[in-house]
């Protein structure tokens, strides 16, 4: 699904280039052209050959033309909001540089990212203590804090999936 200057995408086949404002296919099925799968095929021989392994009852080809590449940009601008879009000179991959929000303690998320029940649980029988309400949310203002040095790490690294091995352990 990775697009460059000279081609929007390749094909789910045979990996043949398809180029902006050009003819390819997709599938009817909602399955094969959602966001996660997105299959595209540059000719109907290419489409009749996922076919097999999708097992669809009815399924028919779709007949579909590229965007511009000017099109491609205001598309991934709104999908993403990303207002800029770069290419690493060292390994020739396409970065998506996003802003990393900075979270301060006093500001009123919503969301609390621990379980209060286990971890009041866990003071009690560790230390057999009783644990105030808001310490929940400095365990979340931390475990946000943990987690955003982990995703520059996995930025850094250039990987999209964040792993243990991204967390300092102290």
């Amino acid at each position: 699904m990775e697009s460059t200057e000279k081609n929007w995408r390749h094909c789910s086949s045979c990996k043949k280039a398809i180029n902006y404002s050009t003819k390819y296919y997709e599938c009817n099925v909602s399955t094969c052209t959602g966001k996660r799968t997105g299959y595209v095929f540059c000719s109907v021989p290419c489409w009749e050959t996922h076919l097999p392994q999708a097992r669809h009852r009815d399924g028919w080809a779709i007949e579909k033309k590229s965007p511009t590449f000017e099109q491609y940009l205001m598309e991934l601008k709104s999908e993403t909001g990303v207002d800029s879009v770069s290419k690493d000179s060292s390994s020739g991959r396409r970065l998506i540089v996003k802003p990393t929000p900075n979270v301060s303690l006093n500001s009123s998320l919503p969301e609390i990212l621990v379980v209060v029940s286990k971890m009041k649980q866990y003071v009690k029988d560790k230390a057999d203590m009783n644990t105030s309400a808001d310490v929940a949310d400095v365990l979340s203002h931390l475990i946000r804090l943990a987690c955003d040095e982990a995703i520059d790490q996995a930025r850094a690294d250039c990987r999209k999936t964040l792993m243990a091995r991204d967390f300092k352990s102290k």
